[in-house]
């Protein structure tokens, strides 16, 4: 069974240090976590997760983009890879067309590696988050031409 140990919290109080955000609310199974910057307690947890059998896969609404295309946002904190692992190619490209169920990428936390599809099909234009760099909840991860 799976268990948030003191350095996974401070994985977490990392990432949340270095956004701008105050709180920090995460339930994974029975785990309860409750972190909040400025305020009340910092911390309260329940017991141990139950185990995963997969990545979880993050799922994001696409927002129309006043520039044309829709933005695909980050679903949630953590860092944003390009490709499955170092070396590989990158799961799309600007160009490439992609469905709604197409992975565009990975968002690691706590070295669990979250997949994140486009949720909409059509043309990539652009990629605007850095491979390997934090990226927030809500963050544009790339732009698409709706299909």
């Amino acid at each position: 069974m799976a268990e948030l140990t003191r350095a996974d919290i401070d994985e977490i109080l990392k990432l949340v240090d270095g956004s701008d955000f105050d709180e920090l609310k995460l339930e994974m199974g029975d785990l309860k976590l409750e972190l909040r910057r400025r305020g009340a307690s910092a911390a309260a947890a329940a017991p141990p997760p139950a185990p995963v059998a997969k990545p979880a896969e993050a799922v994001a609404a696409p927002i129309v983009a006043s520039g044309g295309g829709s933005e695909i946002p980050a679903p949630l904190l953590g860092t944003f890879w390009h490709a499955p692992r170092p070396g590989a190619a990158p799961f799309v490209r600007p160009g490439d067309v992609v469905q709604a169920d197409t992975i565009i990428g990975i968002i690691e936390v706590m070295k669990l590696m979250n997949s994140v599809p486009a949720g909409i099909a059509g043309t990539v234009l652009e990629i605007t988050a850095p491979n390997g760099e934090l990226v927030e909840h809500g963050q544009t991860l790339l732009r698409i031409q709706p299909a």
